[in-house]
């Protein structure tokens, strides 16, 4: 094959095929939405490769693309050429927290973590930071610089997805910067609250945002309580802390736009991130770790109380439901975090309340008196490095 010239995507094609007629041939083509800017007929080339030739060789044909949107309406959907042809599909969901951490083996636990609640899981933004420098110090580097890596990829992202480029920006700031409930979103963002509908379901399918329910909703999809947050851990730190900062930035003074506008909140905003980590933990790694097989995970809130954590047993031989809470603190939590789990469980519907075990999740770990304490009642404790243990990862 050195010595052939392949002067068109058939030509390409039918070389291909004469060689997976024999063997088992492995063909991936990455970005295909980019292929398809350049030549807006290969969908239709493929489909007729495939039909008359493709299908009938031992082929293992690949398309991928980081543009979701064009995926699912170019390639997907069914006015796409390529409609009915595919054996099987995936979507590439971000790394986990756990799996982040292995980006960082030297930095502490809560290091780690902070780099999952800057970042998120997205290989490419974990590349750009140095495990021989602190998140710190990378940070200021990517995010905190006119020429950053990190400084206007939000807007990046967004125009490679979306139109009307501004509105879907300013509905993610406005919950960056807590407007959680409908009515708060469209005050925000100076918008009608139903004018929002389509524009957060876009968001939504686009893996940006997420809408909460209480746990207790029988119909979540019907319910009028929902709440809606940022769904991934980069975009919300930089709707939240980088966009404002953005004017601090470019007059070169992103150093002490971050030391006295963004890390005195930090914490906070991270405290969020922690608890989100918690809840897919025993979403997706609880059987894993306990042995117990968990049905669904949510929250629970209301005026005078707010359980980080509450889920559902799918074996209730073992336990009917799990309450908790999820402590990013720099010191390990304490009895009176227990105390006060106990004390606001008459909150808690009968159900829930009279079947529940007990857990706290802990990013530095816990006191001595708080271990003797849980290991005499049954009390689940996890600390910060049991969840980003690859032991128990999936």
């Amino acid at each position: 094959m050195k010595d052939v010239e392949l002067t068109s995507w058939d030509a390409a094609l039918e070389v291909i095929a004469s060689v997976a007629r024999r063997k088992r041939f492995v063909l991936i083509l990455d970005e295909f939405p980019y292929l398809c800017e350049g030549n807006a007929s290969l969908p239709s080339i493929l489909q007729r490769w495939w039909d008359t030739a493709g299908r009938r060789t031992k082929i293992f044909l690949v398309l991928s693309g980081s543009y979701v949107s064009f995926m699912e309406k170019q390639v997907l959907a069914e006015r796409s050429p390529l409609y009915g042809r595919r054996t099987g599909q995936l979507k590439l969901r971000p790394l986990p927290a756990w799996a982040v951490s292995r980006f960082f083996p030297g930095w502490s636990t809560r290091d780690r973590l902070t780099a999952f609640g800057l970042l998120g899981g997205i290989p490419g933004y974990l590349e750009r930071f140095d495990p021989g420098k602190s998140w710190r110090v990378n940070l200021l580097r990517e995010a905190f610089r006119p020429q950053g890596f990190l400084f206007e990829e939000v807007p990046f992202l967004l125009r490679m997805e979306l139109n009307h480029v501004a509105t879907y920006l300013s509905l993610l700031t406005a919950i960056a910067a807590g407007a959680t409930r409908l009515t708060e979103i469209a005050a925000r963002s100076k918008m009608t609250p139903t004018s929002l509908t389509p524009y957060l379901g876009t968001l939504q399918e686009l893996g940006l945002v997420r809408r909460e329910v209480l746990f207790t909703e029988t119909r979540p999809d019907k319910s009028k309580r929902g709440i809606y947050r940022i769904d991934d851990p980069f975009v919300a730190f930089w709707c939240r802390f980088v966009l404002p900062q953005q004017s601090l930035i470019q007059s070169w003074q992103g150093r002490t736009a971050f030391i006295d506008l963004v890390e005195p909140y930090l914490d906070t905003h991270l405290g969020g991130i922690f608890e989100e980590v918690c809840r897919r933990f025993v979403a997706g790694r609880w059987m894993e770790r306990f042995g117990d097989p968990v049905r669904r995970v949510g929250r629970l809130w209301g005026r005078e109380y707010d359980f980080d954590l509450v889920a559902e047993a799918a074996d209730r031989d073992v336990f009917r439901f799990l309450v908790g809470e999820c402590k990013w603190w720099r010191s390990p939590v304490g009895v009176n975090v227990l105390e006060k789990l106990k004390r606001n469980l008459h909150y808690l519907p009968d159900s829930i309340r009279e079947n529940a075990r007990l857990v706290l999740f802990g990013s530095s770990g816990f006191t001595p008196a708080l271990r003797r304490r849980a290991a005499g009642e049954r009390v689940v404790l996890v600390s910060g490095k049991e969840l980003l243990d690859p032991a128990g990862a999936l």
